[in-house]
């Protein structure tokens, strides 16, 4: 059984919370928000966490320290990771992460029975049939690494930095809604965070509103 390890974080007094609809919890972004979500803020350090990748070994996060990680919450049952991924546009971040050094890790926190839930040769077919290029994709079937997140959507987006700091949470762009053409259209917050922790530089929108499917814990 892997094991999970959290630190303890800092619980600001101002918190943002998410409208449950459904089977999806949808945020607005493209509105200003505080550098704080739930138990994490960004400036502070990310939790730390042992999980089992689809191949079956153990992966820390203390083990990518010294380079900027991202951690995506996927759902591939769920429309608005479909999206991204059918339009080729989660492929080609993760490309441009490989060019810069970056490391990848997809999260499956689907719970067993439940929407996007998969082991780890359905994690990997899923991986080789949509082209995709993680560094890792983690399994979550417990939902301990989620919720030591706070993740609440697929996909959910996270960037901490070289030292193990949080530097980004939230939507992976602008457009709240599962129609690939607004891809172009949208502010790409995700890859504007990305490549500005990656080059040292500051980010320009650190707490974004993730918007999606709710993670099926």
């Amino acid at each position: 059984m892997s094991t999970y390890t959290s630190i303890e974080i800092t619980r600001s007094a101002r918190v943002w919370a998410w409208p449950k609809v459904a089977l999806f919890c949808v945020g607005l972004t493209g509105l200003t928000a505080p550098a704080v979500s739930g138990t994490l803020q960004v400036g502070e350090p990310a939790p730390v966490f042992t999980a089992t990748n689809s191949k079956g070994s153990s992966v820390a996060l203390s083990q990518y320290r010294g380079k900027t990680v991202v951690l995506e919450w996927t759902n591939a049952e769920c429309p608005y990771t479909h999206k991204h991924y059918a339009a080729g546009n989660m492929q080609s971040l993760q490309a441009l992460a490989q060019r810069q050094g970056v490391v990848w890790l997809s999260v499956i926190s689907s719970a067993p029975g439940k929407q996007g839930y998969v082991n780890g040769p359905a994690a990997d077919a899923l991986t080789q049939s949509r082209g995709a290029a993680p560094t890792a994709v983690l399994l979550d079937p417990a939902g301990a690494v989620g919720r030591l997140y706070g993740a609440k959507t697929t996909p959910h987006m996270f960037v901490i930095d070289k030292n193990g700091i949080l530097q980004y949470m939230g939507g992976i762009d602008s457009l709240a809604t599962a129609d690939a053409s607004d891809i172009p259209h949208a502010e790409p917050y995700l890859k504007e965070a990305m490549l500005a922790v990656a080059q040292g530089n500051p980010v320009a929108h650190p707490v974004t509103r993730p918007y999606g499917c709710s993670i099926k814990y």
